[in-house]
């Protein structure tokens, strides 16, 4: 009997390594505890693609007493149902709610699996991202990832978060308990930030990345994204920090990195305008000083754009 009981785990265990979550050049992906009943899937630090699905967010939930609370499901319904499939393998809890920190749909495309296996369940965002995404921003981001990943299959039909979470508000759902910040505009005017009270982990969204860059277009401010995250450090209250993108950790090391880099575009902007030149005359001089963070990915394609972006906030600034 025992035999045949360890020759039945082992072919368990083949079947569901045969059944993993699996990107070619990028691996296996798999929820992870990271401490008391939080687990997060860390994606690829790549810029969404063919290989990679269009999958490079850091999904997680939070197993409460009789069901899970999902944050940022993934980028699209066909790498949805991956997740989902790896969520099934920790825990059959069913999913009652549903966390987007903001409108780009990397983060929130998926929410359609989850909707499509439970009808029922709430999924929660800022009430500017429900607007912003319900008036086109869903349609643009559709077209983006759709275009660079070949993966969404014109599965073109949104499931978008219909409860509002404003900043300061407190929300208890299965006997967990999150505080919701909404930093007003940083990473986007669309964010919230979500406090797990219970475990004190912060899940920041893309307000912070670690390992890789993302544009910072008209509705984000590059100057304010500093602030938060310093206002961040000066607290100290987590015991563990998600990034949007890229590893999460402890504080100093998850946040000094992208803010650090922040600070130094920021500055190098601000002096660049102070003596009247313009930002592609500094570029290089910027570069040399960022060269820990020249194998991140998108610093190529994105450094000379945060310069522009954080000069021209320094511009609008001096004009206020």
């Amino acid at each position: 009997m025992t035999k045949i009981v360890s020759v039945l785990w082992i072919i368990l265990l083949l079947s569901a390594s045969s059944n993993a979550f699996m990107l070619k050049k990028y691996g296996k992906f798999e929820f992870k505890k990271a401490n008391a009943n939080v687990y997060i899937m860390h994606g690829p630090v790549v810029g969404p693609n063919k290989e990679n699905e269009g999958f490079m967010n850091n999904p997680s939930f939070i197993e409460g007493k009789t069901g899970l609370i999902v944050i940022d499901p993934g980028g699209n319904f066909n790498v949805g149902k991956k997740i989902l499939a790896e969520i099934e393998k920790i825990s059959n809890k069913p999913i009652l709610a549903v966390f987007n920190t903001h409108k780009h749909g990397d983060h929130w495309f998926a929410n359609k699996t989850i909707k499509q296996k439970y009808e029922d369940v709430k999924i929660y965002a800022h009430p500017q991202m429900i607007k912003e995404v319900k008036s086109g921003d869903a349609e643009i981001w559709y077209t983006i990832l759709d275009n660079l990943t070949a993966n969404l299959y014109g599965t073109k039909e949104f499931a978008y978060p219909d409860y509002e979470l404003v900043d300061g508000q407190k929300i208890k759902i299965d006997g967990e308990e999150f505080i919701i910040t909404h930093p007003k505009i940083a990473h986007t005017d669309t964010d919230i930030v979500i406090e797990h009270v219970g475990s004190k982990t912060l899940f920041l969204g893309d307000n912070l990345m670690k390992n890789r860059f993302g544009n910072f277009d008209n509705s984000s401010s590059i100057i304010s994204n500093i602030s938060y995250l310093k206002s961040l450090k000066d607290s100290k209250k987590f015991k563990l920090y998600v990034p949007g993108h890229g590893p999460s950790g402890k504080m100093n090391e998850t946040i000094d990195p992208f803010l650090n880099y922040l600070e130094i575009i920021s500055n190098e902007a601000k002096i660049a305008l102070d003596d009247e030149i313009q930002t592609y005359e500094i570029k290089s001089k910027v570069i040399a000083r960022l060269k820990k963070y020249q194998q991140w990915d998108g610093f190529e394609n994105q450094v000379g754009r945060h310069l522009i972006k954080a000069y021209s906030e320094w511009e609008e600034k001096e004009m206020d």
